[in-house]
């Protein structure tokens, strides 16, 4: 039997199963592409079910987490991904958000480095459904020896652009590195009532709770800022420091103008995404930030309005992260994530038909040239498509650029196959 091509090869992992009763084995290359780590998880039986048919008959005893050989997909136009560079010179780290009038706003880190000196949070916007791009507004500009970048952003119930921005102290100027991180700085409440113009800024943002990882800390906000079933607004936002992460749930009853209420959502949680179903069901994808060698995405989940959390289930196997969660206009839960597997770096994503209690198989959208890539962040337009922007390196000389995928969910299906496939 004929080895399978090296493209094929560069999107499988291996999942072997001894019986049925076993344990999977999974073999996942680490980060440093110099060795390989074995995990027994049977929560994460699913995650193969995408391993390319001619890779999976090459490994003898090997099977599908579905029991099914992953079906070729149909060549055909509303299969067709493109992808592009929409801004060059900065890490991005993307969050986007669309408009009533269409117009998608992307909110990025304009320093082409992972925070390792001064720079800004700016807005960039699209008017043509994220094919060009335009400068539009800073949210929040630096003060000296800092810098501001990371960022959760949201639509208030009146209409303003709301963007929640943290970043680090103890920064040089452009060019002059410093690394690693020390104090992150607490989060100013940006506010925008021209579509991302013109910005008010607030300095106004609770303290963490003073015990444990929050003691002398400050949040940090991350992804989107979602409505409430009781009309409050709410964030995730983590705390950092050394190898310890907290997640929590922070609620605003002003819609948006002053914040407070935070609860545990995650207690080893790093980024996470938070996403209102509906009727006060919430859904959240948390980066699990524990074994190095096992950095991943749970799904966690709310049926009191982000009250209270509980953990659900595995959404992607080591070295997939960071998650974006929206749901799509056919009622489907979309991830999307970054892959920085050896080989095999990009973004994937995951379909949900059952408000998140399962997931299709992941797919690519898009390659990307390195590791230190992804960080997606998806929205759809009025015609259906969808757009993720997301980062990457290019190069070792500080060479980092926002790109963007246009791709149509509808053309796929929960079962990891296209439409009529």
């Amino acid at each position: 039997m004929a080895k399978p091509s090296s493209q094929a090869m560069r999107r499988w992992i291996g999942l072997f199963i001894r019986d049925e009763a076993s344990l999977p084995l999974i073999i996942m290359p680490n980060r440093r592409c110099r060795e390989y780590s074995i995990a027994m998880d049977s929560r994460r039986r699913d995650l193969l079910a995408g391993i390319p048919a001619a890779a999976a008959a090459w490994l003898p005893g090997t099977i599908l987490g579905s029991r099914q050989r992953a079906r070729a997909a149909t060549p055909g136009q509303s299969t067709i991904i493109s992808t592009r560079t929409a801004i060059q010179g900065v890490c991005a780290w993307p969050n986007l958000q669309i408009l009533n009038d269409g117009t998608i706003l992307a909110l990025i880190f304009n320093q082409p480095c992972h925070g390792l000196w001064e720079g800004d949070l700016d807005c960039w916007s699209s008017e043509d459904g994220g094919q060009t791009w335009r400068f539009r507004g800073r949210p929040a500009e630096h003060e000296p020896g800092t810098n501001r970048m990371n960022c959760a952003a949201g639509i208030a119930a009146n209409g303003d652009v709301i963007v929640l921005c943290s970043g680090w102290a103890d920064r040089n100027r452009r060019g002059e590195p410093v690394n690693p991180h020390s104090q992150p700085l607490r989060p100013w409440v940006c506010r925008s009532s021209d579509q991302g113009r013109t910005w008010s800024v607030s300095t106004d943002f609770p303290a963490p709770p003073q015990d444990g990882v929050g003691a002398g800390n400050e949040f940090i906000p991350f992804g989107n800022i979602r409505a409430a079933d009781d009309g409050s607004l709410c964030v995730a936002a983590y705390l950092r420091r050394e190898q310890s992460r907290a997640c929590h749930l922070i609620r605003s009853l002003d819609d948006g103008r002053t914040w407070g209420e935070a609860v545990s959502l995650h207690p080893g949680g790093n980024e996470t995404d938070i996403l209102h179903l509906g009727g006060g069901r919430w859904l959240a994808a948390a980066r699990e930030f524990g074994e190095r060698r096992d950095v991943h995405l749970e799904l966690f989940s709310s049926d009191d309005d982000a009250r209270t959390w509980k953990r659900q289930q595995p959404l992607t196997l080591p070295l997939q992260v960071t998650g974006h969660l929206t749901r799509l206009a056919d009622g489907r839960v979309l991830l999307s994530h970054g892959n920085r597997c050896w080989n095999n770096y990009g973004v994937d994503v995951r379909l949900s038909d059952d408000a998140g209690a399962s997931w299709s198989p992941p797919f690519r959208i898009a390659d990307c040239p390195r590791p230190d890539c992804g960080y997606p962040s998806t929205v759809q337009t009025a015609d259906g498509t969808a757009v993720t922007a997301y980062y990457t390196q290019v190069s070792n000389d500080y060479h980092y650029e926002m790109r963007v995928a246009h791709w149509s969910p509808s053309a796929f299906t929960v079962s990891g196959t296209v439409q009529g496939g």
